[in-house]
């Protein structure tokens, strides 16, 4: 239970102090882009291309994507995220 009291609030943090990308397009973009610096994932996220081998950090999120969604504060599901400015939260430590 602890871990969603921590990236509930890092997450939060980050994306209101910080920059944050949703969506699995958006998410890829930023990769390829080398702009994110962690990337996080609903636990059935279809990317192939985000669930395979990438250069930044993973963080696969325990619940499903409308799940994440409404942990970023948002009223669509989120499959990814990209965090391209981490603000002043501890996102990163995840």
């Amino acid at each position: 239970m602890s871990e969603k009291i921590d990236i509930s609030r890092a997450l939060k943090s980050a994306i209101t102090t910080g920059k944050v990308e949703f969506g699995i397009d958006q998410t890829e973009k930023a990769i390829k882009a080398g702009k994110a610096q962690m990337v996080i994932l609903s636990r059935n996220c279809p990317s192939k291309m985000l669930t395979g081998d990438i250069d930044v950090k993973v963080h696969v999120f325990e619940g499903n994507n409308m799940e994440l969604g409404a942990l970023c504060g948002k009223p669509f599901s989120v499959s990814a995220l990209a965090v391209i400015d981490k603000g002043s939260s501890n996102i990163l430590t995840l």
